[in-house]
């Protein structure tokens, strides 16, 4: 039959990104209290066109995901990379996984326990220039927490506005950072953490210590910056918080962009293509 997608385009006209997305796919992950935690992902695959081609072989991404089935987890990331950049004859290939990631958590005062879910993921690109290759990977945690508006708590006679919020963090690294180490950082940034599962004495002890300790958007992006900045493994972070906002009829929003600081004369390109191999 004819192969339409590598028919000749005459418009000119590369494509930086084609490819799938949103496809569901069982994965592992590393846990750092069970070694391994088996979740369902949702992957987007891309790769590069070039002008002249008219459109790529879907089936393709499917094929390539197939062949490492079972192994999908952060270790084999540039592994599948590197079977997207063969399998399409191309320059550039990215994987993104996002998927959901269960930590037991505890009640504060009475100890029950629950799953509570976090919406974690791997968003890693693979570039084959000259010989050469760079990988470039970014490990991504969204963190649901609660947040006291400073402000409202200061003027008001009777208590404090307060919001669900989610805390974004990503970061590039050169050794293991768990999941569950940024996690706890974008909790502690936060006025109290969010949890599955509270009795009263336990909703009690949250709402007091999120009134005792109220905070800003920019105050969470703050926090969380100067910690991931002071953490020697980390290369680059980007931090977000978004404030669901209980009486404005708009969302709090703010980011914070950096890297870490390290001593001079070491290259941070280097140390990155080999991320992979250490988690």
């Amino acid at each position: 039959m004819r192969d339409v997608q590598n028919s000749h385009d005459r418009r000119k006209i590369p494509i930086q990104k084609v490819g799938i997305k949103d496809l569901q796919y069982p994965i592992t992950v590393m846990d750092r209290r069970n070694k391994s935690q088996a979740t369902t992902a949702l992957v987007n695959m891309y790769v590069d066109l070039p002008h002249r081609f008219r459109g790529t072989h879907m089936s393709r991404f499917i094929e390539v995901l197939n062949r490492h089935h079972g192994m999908i987890s952060v270790r084999e990331i540039d592994s599948i990379l590197e079977t997207m950049l063969s399998a399409f004859a191309c320059e550039t290939a990215h994987l993104e996984i996002r998927f959901p990631y269960f930590i037991e958590r505890r009640a504060p005062v009475t100890g029950s326990a629950a799953l509570m879910s976090y919406q974690c993921g791997f968003l890693a690109s693979l570039r084959r220039r000259g010989g050469r290759s760079h990988l470039d990977l970014i490990l991504e945690a969204r963190v649901p927490v609660s947040m006291v508006c400073p402000c409202s708590k200061e003027i008001s006679v009777r208590g404090a506005h307060n919001q669900r919020s989610i805390i974004t963090m990503r970061v590039r690294c050169q050794e293991l950072v768990w999941l569950e180490e940024l996690i706890e950082i974008a909790e502690q940034a936060a006025s109290a953490p969010v949890y599955s599962l509270l009795k009263r004495a336990d909703e009690k002890k949250v709402t007091e210590d999120a009134y005792d300790h109220p905070r800003f958007a920019e105050d969470a992006v703050r926090t969380v910056a100067a910690r991931l900045r002071a953490d020697r493994r980390i290369l680059w972070y980007q931090v977000e918080s978004e404030n669901f906002e209980s009486i404005h009829n708009h969302n709090a929003y703010a980011m914070v962009e950096g890297h870490a600081q390290r001593k001079k004369g070491r290259s941070s390109s280097r140390r990155r293509r080999g991320d992979i191999s250490r988690q």
